[in-house]
């Protein structure tokens, strides 16, 4: 074991805050009420839920509790947007007994394999896709959602913060583009586009109000927060049309059926109330971050910074080093107390190349060799001094065992 310990991987996920524990804990054993239960501890546990939806609530600006739906998680609150909003729609068009051309759905080329395999699914059914792309620094172009909008496109779903490089996506501009074009819409009575954003990595960064953003459905995962892993939230916006998430009881409005996991909502709810404390960190997380990346750049050569420098989440670094193979750098950071990622948490087993960075035009002998640095609120200079001590050491050594030159 390592002296050292310093955990640089809050993208992936980050520890539960004390605060949120502390106000879990009760409803694990003296409060373990049913929240469907008639009875006293069954209503304990409903207030306790009906708390944290609003909490979420004033987190995001909704206008009423259906709007907060929980969920397990981004995966499947992401997930249901896509396969929901067009099952919803076609159902809509079946019982109205017109015909209509294949429906058209938006997204991004850099999406989280959750939007991008549950959209692949739906080309499968017949759906029609747009993969928007992305320029060198992993930015969408709104202009380019605008183009790709046609008669038949029913849904836009847009990430609001890249997972793997931190690049920050234009929602607002993209949401105004799109009520321009459900203005004109309107006057014609032609059916609205619906608008998706994926805000897991920008909660604890960017605004989230849904009405600034201009969105109709947006995805918080609770342990990307600070919170408990296995809870999540979707916003609907009211009349936002989805399908049934899950069958059974009458649960989240009768969207979503399940008994409910109270006290990972609880510490969902108290997650999110404690993001607007945790703003007054931001200027230091960016601070130690820029200190990170200018280290990097000047002590190690033939590296490169992967995403925008400017439109980028606080805490994000993604450099790409030349002759090195990505899980041997992770493999050789975590005996040196380091723990990194080579990209997404959720591709670390897959041998492909990330493709959000070949998305970006990077070659896969480069996107192989990237590494993902991710600060968070406990992060402290000396953490950031050890790393940039540590990874020339490692980087020099893996290099030399490569042949590179």
């Amino acid at each position: 074991m390592p002296k050292k310990r310093i955990y640089l991987d809050h993208a992936a996920t980050t520890p539960v805050d004390a605060k949120v524990l502390k106000e879990m804990l009760p409803y694990f054993s003296k409060k373990f009420g049913n929240s469907f239960s008639v009875h006293s501890w069954g209503q304990e546990a409903a207030i306790a839920v009906d708390k944290a939806r609003n909490q979420i609530i004033k987190f995001l600006g909704a206008s009423e509790a259906r709007e907060i739906v929980f969920t397990s998680g981004a995966t499947e609150s992401n997930n249901w947007v896509i396969s929901g909003s067009i099952k919803a729609i076609k159902s809509d068009i079946k019982r109205s007994g017109r015909e209509s051309k294949p429906l058209h759905i938006i997204t991004s080329s850099i999406e989280h394999h959750c939007v991008l395999n549950s959209s692949k699914a739906s080309e499968e059914e017949g759906i029609k896709v747009t993969f928007v792309p992305v320029n060198k620094d992993g930015l969408i172009n709104a202009k380019d959602i605008e183009k790709a909008i046609t008669p038949e496109t029913v849904l836009v779903s847009i990430m609001y913060a890249n997972n793997e490089v931190g690049t920050i996506q234009p929602i607002k501009e993209i949401g105004e583009i799109i009520k321009k074009a459900n203005e004109t819409r309107l006057q014609n009575k032609e059916r609205k586009i619906l608008f998706h954003t994926d805000a897991v990595q920008a909660a604890n960064y960017l605004n989230c109000d849904v009405n600034y953003l201009g969105v109709d459905f947006l995805t918080l995962s609770a342990h990307k927060i600070y919170g408990p892993k296995g809870v999540g939230c979707l916003y609907i916006r009211k009349g936002g049309r989805i399908a049934v998430g899950q069958n059974g009881g009458e649960q989240e409005w009768n969207l979503r059926a399940g008994t409910h996991n109270v006290p990972g909502i609880v510490g969902m709810g108290k997650a999110v109330e404690l993001i607007d404390k945790r703003k007054k960190d931001i200027p230091k997380i960016k601070k130690l971050r820029d200190k990170l990346i200018d280290g990097v750049l000047k002590t190690i050569p033939n590296v490169q910074l992967n995403g925008s420098r400017e439109f980028r989440l606080p805490h994000n670094a993604n450099f790409s080093f030349p002759g090195v193979e990505g899980e041997s750098l992770i493999m050789s950071l975590d005996m040196e107390g380091i723990a990194a990622s080579t990209g997404s948490a959720c591709s670390s087993a897959s041998l492909e190349p990330s493709h959000v960075l070949t998305a970006m035009g990077i070659p896969p002998e480069i996107a192989h060799a990237s590494l993902r640095l991710t600060l968070g609120k406990d992060t402290k200079n000396s953490d950031i001094d050890y790393a940039l001590k540590t990874l020339p050491i490692i980087i020099a050594r893996l290099r030399k065992i490569s042949g590179y030159r």
